[in-house]
């Protein structure tokens, strides 16, 4: 089974960095998909940004300019860095991957989710 470890969460203040990493591990044989969602209290799920197999990306318009999605595919990695953090920011980010396991065929799967919380 493929689990994904996320880390890189936390309080920041208004303004500030934080960089998650989330990162693939179980017998993966390619990953087509990596992509950021977050949930905030009472909130649907939303995602915040992907990348696909060719580094294509794409970003909610909320967090277009200051979040950064990349990959890191020796390592099955795929970052998200986040500047310029706003309290509208904060929620549960979790991480989605999607591919082929070298077994069982397609996989996808979700980390367990790490708190990212931007006070005023």
């Amino acid at each position: 089974q493929v689990q994904l470890v996320e880390s890189g969460g936390g309080l920041v203040q208004a303004g500030g960095s934080l960089r998650l990493s989330c990162a693939a591990s179980g017998g993966i044989s390619s990953v087509n998909l990596m992509a950021w969602y977050r949930q905030a209290p009472g909130k649907q799920r939303e995602l915040v940004a992907g990348i696909d197999s060719s580094d294509s990306t794409n970003y909610a318009d909320s967090v277009k300019g200051r979040f950064t999605i990349s990959r890191d595919n020796a390592k099955n990695m795929v970052f998200l860095q986040m500047n310029s953090l706003k309290p509208e920011d904060t929620a549960v980010y979790y991480c989605n991957v999607r591919g082929r396991r070298y077994i069982y065929g397609t996989f996808d799967s979700w980390g367990q989710g790490t708190q990212v919380t931007v006070s005023s």
